[in-house]
Order: structure tokens, then sequence, then C-alpha cells
């Protein structure tokens, strides 16, 4: 998340350079590329948001597993 969120910055920089130079099929390229970016950040967010760690507590071994009958 933290390269996405770098390649996200570096888009906006490069957005405002295409605005400035007039580059308008940049710009919408741009804007492509960061409506994805910002959809897969949203995404990873809410996967990290949704991700718990779930105890499934020590098994509850009857007292005779592994114990011989008597008189065997």
């Amino acid at each position: 998340m933290p390269r996405l969120e770098e390649i996200h910055d570096n888009l906006l920089d490069r957005l405002k350079e295409a605005r400035g130079q007039g580059w308008l099929g940049e710009v919408a390229a741009i804007e492509a590329s960061m409506a994805a970016a910002e959809d897969k950040l949203a995404s990873m967010r809410e996967m990290a948001a949704k991700h718990t760690t779930t105890s499934l507590g020590m098994p509850d071994f009857h007292p005779s597993v592994g114990r011989r009958a008597s008189g065997s």
C-alpha cells in the first residue's frame, strides 16, 4: 500500500505538470491512472479494515485420548 500511495502522489505531480503544459492527452491518461490507483487503494484499505485475527483457542482433548485401556 505505501508504494501505491507513492505512485498516486507522483501522478498528482505529473498531472499538475501536464495541465501546466497543456498536454490534454496526457492529462486524460494520468486521470485514468489516478482513478485506478484510488480504487485500488480504497479496496486495500477496506480489506485491511476487515482483516481481523480469530482466536481458535486451545484444543480440548478428552482426558482418555492417548491412554491405553487398563488391562492391556
